[in-house]
């Protein structure tokens, strides 16, 4: 018992003689400093504490007249001129772009793509070859009523209006700065030239005789791979329109960008199919001519064309 005790009596002992002497070492209470408590009426402090300097003040800074900053300068708009440049700079481009769209097509709808739609116009151009010869003569024996109509939708007129319309729309369009409006035109004219590339080759590749080169006696039956004069890329023969391929295409690209109000597109899609019925009238072309070249038309402008652009 005692050696187990040994240990902790002495450790006991070294705790009161260290308290002892820090007891020591400490002052007496009397001779401590006292603070006496600020009363809450005294206007000064009374205590013996050391006062601590009050922290120096920074001056205030005015904030900065609005009116004297100067907001920066907003990004300068590019120049009509560049904007014309970027537009026709990007027509070579997308006409390449085009044209390999068109003719891998073909391989595109072998494989299923848009398979039932191609069927569909191929069989309603079909169908309407067997009434060509019917039409065309039903055409020649009524010359003499048609003639008024003829007469308005003559190709000089439909021309010159379409011509004259085409760059007073683009003439304006620039004079108000209106680049929705330039690039419509471009894209109308991008059409047109991809249309008439694919008719020319067409027109080469089928060499279709026109009604009105059959004699009166024509039966309007044998016409397909008649025409050969004028050489490759002449694009004399009948099948497509070429007129109705350029002015559905057209018709397309503004009925599409500028849909509302409503009789925009019927009036674009009404003269389009006129000018059809005109080139059928003037013994230029059969029905399934026509027909084929407005549905070309549109699908070149509506789906190869506008199809570039998310808002289309």
């Amino acid at each position: 018992m005692a050696k187990r005790f040994s240990p902790a009596v002495l450790l006991c002992a070294a705790l009161i003689a260290a308290q002892h002497c820090r007891a020591q070492d400490s002052p007496p209470e009397n001779s401590r400093p006292t603070v006496t408590s600020e009363s809450p009426t005294d206007g000064t402090a009374a205590d013996s504490t050391t006062a601590v300097p009050p922290e120096p003040t920074l001056p205030e800074v005015a904030p900065p007249d609005p009116a004297l900053v100067q907001a920066p300068a907003p990004p300068r708009a590019p120049s009509e001129w560049r904007i014309l440049g970027s537009q026709w700079k990007e027509l070579a481009p997308d006409l390449l772009h085009d044209q390999k769209n068109i003719y891998l097509f073909p391989v595109s709808a072998i494989r299923g793509h848009h398979l039932k739609p191609t069927l569909g116009l191929l069989g309603a151009t079909a169908l309407l070859m067997t009434v060509d010869a019917h039409d065309a003569r039903w055409v020649r024996n009524s010359l003499q009523p048609l003639s008024g109509f003829n007469n308005t939708f003559s190709g000089y007129n439909t021309a010159t209006a379409t011509e004259a319309f085409a760059s007073a729309f683009y003439a304006v369009a620039i004079l108000r700065r209106n680049a929705y409006d330039q690039k419509t035109f471009m894209l109308a004219g991008e059409a047109v030239i991809d249309a008439e590339i694919l008719t020319t080759i067409m027109k080469d590749a089928d060499g279709r005789m026109a009604p009105i080169s059959y004699p009166a006696d024509g039966n309007f039956t044998d016409s397909w791979f008649k025409v050969h004069r004028g050489g490759w890329l002449g694009g004399l023969g009948s099948m497509p329109s070429g007129h109705e391929i350029a002015i559905m295409a057209v018709a397309t690209t503004f009925a599409m960008r500028y849909p509302h109000p409503a009789w925009h597109r019927w009036l674009a899609y009404g003269l389009a199919a006129a000018a059809g019925l005109w080139r059928v009238t003037l013994q230029s072309h059969f029905t399934s001519d026509t027909f084929a070249g407005g549905a070309l038309g549109y699908v070149i402008a509506r789906y190869v064309v506008l199809g570039r652009d998310a808002t289309h």
